[in-house]
């Protein structure tokens, strides 16, 4: 006998996952925020894949299917990918020294700084957004430079675990690029070596020119921590609009879609169909926790805002892991400790629960404050598992 409440997609219940659209739905008609793209997905069939809402908080514009969004931070996670592939590739190793591949960067306590430790935000690098004040960000070479030329450790290297906005994904981009066999730019490592493989056709480093009249330009609404300045004059935050830009903490443009298939191949241990961009050994290594006990300290701080408990950072190789704390976590409470993923300023998130075979994506649209963020993507990562059956 047909169970009306079971999806098509294997291991999921129809009604749970219902449920959640309607949650989402809610949250948009009441001005949490304009619109979601959201995408659950287990054993690597799709359970829901859901339009919801707007690009904008007048309503004049909803979001469609293949909506770009600028996905911040989850730039973050393209970068680190590929520096793992890097060190698959012999390009350098978890163990070397930032200072051997930038020698710029020599220099006090930079000397001790390696590879792993800016994968595992655990550089001693200050927590900056911007290097100086109406600094454009979009162009590598001089982020690079100006970094190298006033940024000093603030503390040793693995002491602590402090979220790094900017500085340790503009280093480990810079790495890329300079190892890089054939002499590329970083965009073009990006878009050869992860976009292509994986059929990402509607993401990019910049706002690529094709992809403009789908970008949905991002509405900090007053939660942006800087004016992202761009070096064209493309007015507030207008880094965003530059297609050029080079930016490996925060400058990739992508959809949902495009998300869900760089998180699957994550699910599948590095490859997705033809496409192999990491081992299984590697994807194992890479979310397993290495900072101990030790707590984020950017968390830290927002948790003690609100009177949360604090908890461990739980970060691997470049991603963020859920970790056994009960605590409020973008991840929620029921996924398994070891799911893993990243997340963009306030909107964007993804992760997969390799346990439950799990993945979710969800790019949203009018940022969110810190700790509200979290609340809603924990709010909705628990009603996502409640799904599987």
């Amino acid at each position: 006998m047909h169970n009306p409440t079971i999806s098509a997609a294997p291991g999921l219940i129809q009604d749970r996952l219902n449920h959640l659209e309607n949650v989402v739905k809610s949250d948009v008609e009441n001005g949490a925020y304009w619109g979601a793209r959201l995408i659950v997905a287990r054993h690597g069939e799709i359970g829901l894949d859901a339009t919801i809402g707007w690009a904008d908080k007048e309503r004049t514009r909803p979001l469609a299917h293949d909506s770009v969004f600028t996905i911040f931070s989850m730039t973050k996670a393209m970068t680190n990918i590929l520096c793992l592939r890097a060190i698959e590739n012999g390009q350098f190793s978890l163990a070397t020294k930032v200072a051997d591949v930038i020698p710029e960067f020599k220099g006090g306590l930079r000397e001790h700084i390696t590879v792993f430790h800016l994968l595992t935000h655990m550089s001693g690098l200050p927590m900056l957004f911007l290097l100086k004040p109406d600094m454009p960000i979009d162009i590598l070479d001089d982020t690079i430079r100006v970094a190298c030329e006033i940024v000093q450790a603030i503390e040793p290297a693995g002491e602590k675990c402090n979220y790094s906005p900017m500085l340790n994904q503009l280093f480990l981009g810079e790495i890329l690029r300079r190892t890089d066999p054939k002499g590329r730019a970083y965009r073009d490592i990006v878009r050869e070596d992860l976009h292509e493989p994986l059929g990402m056709t509607s993401s990019a480093i910049g706002l690529r020119k094709d992809l403009k009249e789908r970008h949905i330009f991002p509405d900090f609404r007053g939660n942006a921590p800087i004016n992202h300045i761009g070096s064209s004059g493309l007015g507030e935050n207008g880094a965003y609009r530059e297609e050029f830009a080079e930016m490996p903490w925060v400058g990739a443009v992508s959809t949902a879609p495009d998300i869900f298939r760089m998180a699957e191949m994550l699910r599948q241990g590095g490859t997705l169909g033809d496409a192999r961009i990491l081992s299984p050994a590697m994807v194992k290594k890479a979310r397993q926790c290495y900072t101990g006990d030790k707590p984020n300290e950017l968390y830290k701080t927002l948790a003690h805002k609100d009177q949360w408990e604090v908890s461990p950072g739980y970060i691997g190789l470049g991603f963020s892991l859920r970790g056994t704390k009960m605590t409020n976590h973008m991840y929620g409470t029921q996924t398994s400790p070891e799911t893993f993923g990243n997340y963009g300023a306030g909107s964007t998130i993804f992760w997969v629960d390799p346990e439950l075979d799990m993945t979710f994506v969800c790019l949203t649209t009018g940022l969110l404050a810190s700790n509200p963020n979290i609340v809603r993507f924990h709010r909705l990562a628990d009603i996502a598992v409640s799904a599987a059956r």
